[in-house]
């Protein structure tokens, strides 16, 4: 009996799991046979078109359409249109009354159009069927309302102070959805406070606060509201200048140190800086009325001529609606002109050219002196190394001193080359005391009578040499030939 009851249990749990499988089934094919638009936007006091249509109905009769709508919040379901083939048209709530109808008035497509939107007319909008042997079926839109804010932005006159107060305001009124607000400025220390209020027919308002400590620098300085919502192409921008209000700040200037007597071009001038704007800018005197030698105009004081009721102390005294505030100046007269001058800049200027130049003449004397210091150890000091002591070749010492063996000379004396300017004249030339030649040879080199050496004398690797003449006698001139010695024969030619 118990395993029988488990068994029956299990089979009807089965039995229910397919039977919602194809519940599910029919409901998912039956959406996709009723074509809606899955979402709708619109704006109030315009006009919407909710589309329908029962797509294929093949073997399935149609019989009635109704339009059923759910509010968003809730669950109530209100009926706002139907349509039967033989019965025709039907509007039963009195709140879409007149402002709903069928576009065409058919079960084939029973789309309808809602004019004279309201926010409240936001919500889900079904297009049921009623069909045989099947049942309702049905496909749902959401209708979503918009609504383009209403923005503005100002700006707040405020006083300065120690505490932050709300400089500037921002608001987007009424949207939908709600609109998103920021703030640009490049004022240090600024920032928004911004707030969402839901309004009674859906739409959303947003403020947004923009809050600085007040000081004279932040006036006049920008500021700049940024509304971004759905509805609008771009962000709306709402650039301002803050109003920043002080007492005024007074100030005097134009005096030089230079009233000499006679002087007829001497002004004070009050600057004033206040917001509101001064009321009355008062020069005075500390000793009581203004001198005769002067001349006010506005914010200007004017000497006509420098004399010694100017020798005083000026008194100048700007008001506004938030206070006054005064500066004084005390003048001294002298007897002659100071001289003119030169501009802090210019001084400083013409120093560092000075320092330049010094530097400069500075280095060019190092430079000379160092130049000098080398050339002279140049002059002074000994060669760093050794020349090698200068060579004549084919020179007569050299022939001297040159072994002479005809039978093993092998180099021809033609190839021996010698300057064509003429014989250089050495000791070897000059004449000894017997006047011959010092060398021995033949007379000397311009000696008429000296014998010419034959043009064919030039020897060759190939030639043959003649015998070794015999030694000289002692004390008898050189045996060395003087062609053989110094000169060639085509020199002498």
């Amino acid at each position: 009996m118990a395993k029988h009851g488990v068994s029956d249990i299990c089979s009807t749990a089965r039995s229910w799991a397919l039977a919602a499988v194809i519940l599910i089934s029919l409901q998912v094919s039956s959406a996709q046979r009723v074509r809606v638009d899955a979402e709708v936007r619109a704006f109030a006091k315009e006009s919407v078109l909710l589309r329908c249509m029962f797509v294929t109905p093949g073997n399935t009769k149609l019989t009635q359409v109704s339009w059923i709508k759910e509010a968003t919040e809730g669950t109530e379901r209100i009926n706002i249109a139907v349509f039967h083939p033989q019965y025709g048209e039907s509007f039963p709530n009195s709140d879409f009354k007149g402002r709903v109808k069928f576009t065409q008035g058919s079960l084939d497509n029973p789309s309808i159009e809602i004019s004279n939107l309201r926010m409240a007319d936001e919500g889900k909008y079904t297009c049921e069927y009623a069909t045989y042997p099947s049942g309702n079926e049905q496909g749902t839109t959401n209708l979503l309302m918009l609504a383009k804010p209403k923005n503005s932005a100002q700006h707040l006159t405020v006083t300065e102070g120690k505490a932050a107060v709300v400089v500037a305001r921002c608001e987007a009124a009424e949207g939908k959805p709600a609109a998103a607000i920021t703030w640009e400025s490049d004022v240090a220390g600024g920032k928004a406070n911004t707030t969402q209020v839901q309004q009674a027919d859906g739409t959303v308002t947003v403020k947004s606060e923009y809050w600085l400590t007040p000081t004279p620098s932040h006036n006049n300085r920008d500021v700049k509201c940024v509304v971004t919502q759905t509805t609008q192409d771009k962000p709306q921008l709402f650039p301002m200048k803050l109003s920043i209000q002080y007492p005024p700040k007074v100030s005097i200037v134009g005096y030089d140190d230079n009233w000499y007597m006679g002087r007829t071009d001497a002004v004070l001038v009050c600057q004033h800086d206040a917001n509101p704007l001064p009321t009355t800018v008062d020069w005075t005197v500390a000793s009581g009325a203004l001198p005769d030698a002067v001349e006010v105009s506005g914010d200007r004081l004017l000497v006509k001529k420098v004399d010694d009721s100017v020798n005083t102390t000026f008194v100048c005294e700007v008001k506004n609606t938030l206070g006054s505030a005064k500066s004084q100046l005390t003048a001294v007269v002298i007897e002659k002109r100071k001289p003119p001058r030169g501009s802090a800049a210019g001084a400083i200027i013409g120093g560092i050219i000075g320092v330049v130049i010094f530097l400069c003449l500075i280095g060019a004397l190092i430079f000379l002196l160092r130049k000098r210091q080398l050339n002279a150890e140049n002059d002074d000091a000994p060669p760093k190394h050794k020349p090698p002591p200068p060579v004549k070749m084919g020179s007569s010492t050299e022939m001297l001193n040159k072994p002479h063996n005809p039978s093993t000379e092998t180099q021809p004396l033609s190839h021996i080359y010698y300057e064509t300017g003429g014989e250089p004249i050495t000791d070897l030339d000059d004449e000894g005391q017997d006047g011959a030649p010092a060398n021995g040879s033949g007379p000397a080199l311009w000696d008429s009578s000296a014998t010419h050496m034959p043009a064919d004398n030039h020897a060759t690797a190939d030639d043959s040499y003649p015998e070794a003449p015999e030694p000289p006698l002692p004390n008898s001139g050189a045996t060395v030939a003087r062609g053989e010695s110094f000169m060639s024969e085509p020199m002498l030619v």
